[in-house]
């Protein structure tokens, strides 16, 4: 959901809630891996991947909104581009999200952050010589982060174009703001266990999959299915079931069984909300997120 309103899958908060937790929380990782950036004369562009949660469980509910113990893994094959393109501007300019508002915009909310937290004046500079321009292939609605991606993405390159002297961690401080999945993209790893509120990212070191996605015509609001797994499922989880999935390979823990309500908990919330869901769910793959991508290892000969 590139460029789109996103809250991530740690669920959605006001920003002077994730202030007050970022004073309590830190973030928890190392510095990430220098993500690739291509640059033509004076165009810059960087990928912004998808991501799918091999697994997702709930651990909890606080001040107001949802912790949980995730496996993310970056979706090789799928991403968005984000390029800096040189154009004269008279204001921060994006092109290819145009059934985005702008102040809805995942970019023009990271474009915000960076300024407010650093104050540097080579950003606003940049920008009335460049524009934004994205190039979308994740789909929206889906579970994949593409919201979060694209300002995650956005974020790593005015870095990088803009010589900005700022950690990796501390861009993934301004990114939570913003929404829970920013650090895990910001830190660009792979694979990585997330938890807490989604701010907790830590590396996995596990080989690369190769996956295989279906993506129905039905867009699943994360908000929504939050709000109904509060309602109607948050007093069922049983934290000690998933015990030790974070030591797992992705690959192991998926061999664990092929019900995709065992290893996602958002998935019950999702039908609930969405009952066609549950007509186009295909046997034997797992549940993205807060949906509505399903996914399964490819198989190769």
């Amino acid at each position: 959901m590139g460029g789109f309103e996103a809250g991530g899958e740690g669920g959605y908060w006001e920003e002077d809630q994730v202030a007050r937790l970022n004073a309590k929380e830190n973030i928890k990782s190392n510095h990430g891996i220098k993500p690739s950036i291509e640059k033509n004369e004076d165009t810059y562009s960087i990928k912004a991947h998808a991501k799918v949660n091999i697994f997702l469980k709930i651990t909890g509910h606080k001040e107001g909104y949802h912790t949980l113990l995730s496996r993310f893994v970056r979706v090789e094959e799928l991403y968005d581009t984000i390029s800096f393109v040189p154009c004269k501007c008279d204001t921060f300019t994006i092109e290819g999200c145009d059934n985005v508002s702008l102040e809805s915009n995942t970019i023009y909310k990271a474009y915000k952050a960076l300024n407010d937290h650093t104050g540097d004046l080579d950003i606003l500079n940049f920008f009335y010589t460049h524009k934004v321009v994205v190039t979308k292939r994740i789909p929206s609605q889906a579970g994949l982060g593409g919201g979060s991606s694209d300002g995650a993405a956005f974020m790593l390159l005015v870095k990088e174009v803009c010589n900005l002297m700022i950690s990796t961690k501390e861009l993934a401080n301004i990114g939570s703001t913003i929404g829970a999945d920013f650090p895990f993209f910001i830190y660009n790893y792979p694979s990585a266990n997330v938890s807490g509120f989604g701010e907790k990212v830590e590396a996995f070191d596990e080989a690369p999959l190769s996956l295989e996605l279906y993506t129905p015509n039905i867009g699943c609001d994360t908000a929504l299915v939050y709000k109904t797994f509060k309602e109607k499922l948050l007093k069922d989880i049983t934290v000690c079931s998933f015990f030790g999935w974070d030591t797992m390979d992705s690959r192991s823990i998926l061999d664990i069984t092929s019900d995709p309500r065992i290893l996602n908990d958002l998935y019950a919330a999702a039908i609930m909300a969405y009952p066609a869901l549950k007509e186009v769910t295909p046997e034997g793959w797992f549940f993205s997120g807060s949906g509505s991508t399903f996914f399964k290892l490819k198989h190769t000969s």
